[in-house]
């Protein structure tokens, strides 16, 4: 009997803000593998540490099966996590996380070049974070400047100075000339940041010392990166201008793929370059943490079961936890619309189920009103994705088909940039006799 060939097989590393993860998919993307190993949530703790142990044990732990087949290694990290790094690579102190503010204390400097409406402009902004670097005493030790993904991938791959689009984008790089602007190509530190390529783009093989002590394939290559949030959107597998995933978690998320990039950046719009297409979205205060004031998991299960999905609720809730809204009302002083409340807590229910996807229907109509691509399909990860009576809902409200999205895990989305990178790749190197 001959065997049939093993098939090739492309690992992702998802960097979260709680822990990480890793997952093996074959050519087909099928899901092979996973695991998953927790940070030290202490407040102080060594994330470099943490993160090196995380990379390294994950890729340990994979299958030798897979381990023997595999072809290329992509990571995803959190959008605006950075380091500051000296020549050797080394971090000049502990990296400066994606929520972390202290950029508010120099939003004067970076006024005074960056434009007024820019991304940028935010004080947790990965260029706000570099300002504020470059104000104190380890600067003048600064080689390179670059994010969790590119540093976690260097650790892989030995070359220094390497980031994508996405996760440059709040750096200041203008992701429609795919070019880094002159306003900031002006600035002393320019020569800090990194060179930017495509997400996925193969970058060199493992260091020959990574290859022995993981047990992997020397010839298997390291692809550039993405952020955690698009590498969740990569896995529902959504690649049509018009497709979009709602992420229905504590929050709702909303990203849609468009033909045109927009932007509303008071609410939180803006969009990423998504090849030839633009990935945008906003996130709205509402969502699930609002139906946990109220119901517990089995309440929400066995109510939802006995609502009509066809009947529309005569109530007209806004559900917010507590004041304040985003996308796609911009107030942060809006209020929660949570009466009259029923006596009758399946109607309560109808009506907040029926609130939470007219928020949702505004948020991709103002989406659409912002000059995007009309929304078409919609796939739906996070918890709420399981409630079929809530997706009924939504899709009467929205007049789109919507389904659960097959897969929502990074590590999945990023695995599957690799396999996308290495295939390019691969095109790319067969000679054109």
């Amino acid at each position: 009997m001959v065997k049939s060939k093993a098939k090739k097989c492309f690992v992702g590393l998802d960097f979260g803000t709680s822990g990480a993860r890793v997952a093996v998919i074959d050519d087909d993307c099928h899901l092979l593998w996973q695991a998953a190993v927790p940070y030290d949530t202490v407040s102080d703790a060594d994330w470099v540490k943490t993160w090196r142990l995380a990379l390294f044990t994950l890729l340990k732990e994979i299958p030798g099966e897979y381990k023997a087949q595999l072809q290329a290694i992509a990571i995803d990290g959190t959008s605006a996590t950075v380091l500051l790094l000296d020549s050797r690579g080394k971090p000049l102190s502990k990296p400066i996380l994606y929520n972390d503010s202290r950029g508010q204390a120099v939003k004067n400097l970076l006024a005074q070049f960056a434009p007024p409406d820019h991304l940028v402009n935010s004080s947790t902004s990965s260029l706000a974070k570099l300002l504020w670097w470059s104000q104190q005493l380890e600067f003048c030790q600064a080689r390179y400047f670059c994010h969790q993904a590119d540093w976690l991938a260097y650790l892989l791959h030995g070359r220094l100075g390497i980031s994508d689009y996405h996760n440059a984008l709040k750096l200041g790089y203008d992701v429609q000339r795919l070019t880094y602007p002159d306003w900031l190509k002006h600035q002393s530190w320019f020569n800090l940041l990194p060179q930017i390529v495509a997400p996925g783009t193969v970058i060199a093989p493992l260091l020959s010392a990574v290859a022995q002590q993981c047990g992997l394939p020397s010839n298997c290559w390291v692809c550039s990166g993405t952020t955690d949030s698009i590498a969740a959107f990569l896995a529902s597998g959504a690649s049509q201008p018009g497709d979009a995933v709602t992420s229905l978690g504590s929050t709702l998320v909303l990203k849609l793929l468009s033909k045109h990039p927009v932007a509303d950046l008071s609410s939180g719009v803006y969009s990423h370059r998504w090849g030839d297409l633009w990935l945008t979205g906003g996130a709205s205060n509402a969502g699930g943490a609002v139906l946990q004031q109220f119901f517990s998991p089995g309440e929400l299960a066995r109510l939802s079961l006995a609502i009509d999905p066809s009947v529309a609720s005569p109530l007209n809730f806004y559900p917010l936890p507590k004041p304040g809204e985003r996308f796609p009302i911009n107030d942060p002083d809006f209020p929660p619309c949570l009466t009259p409340r029923p006596q009758d807590d399946l109607a309560f229910l109808n009506g907040l189920l029926e609130g939470l996807g007219r928020i949702e229907a505004l948020g991709y109509q103002k989406l659409q009103q912002l000059g995007a691509t009309p929304v078409k399909h919609i796939l739906t990860a996070g918890g709420g994705a399981k409630n079929q009576t809530w997706q009924k809902i939504r899709e009467r409200l929205m007049g789109v088909s919507i389904a659960q999205s097959p897969q929502s895990d990074a590590a999945y989305g990023v695995a599957r940039l690799a396999q996308q990178g290495f295939q390019g790749f691969q095109q790319q190197s067969v000679p054109n006799f």
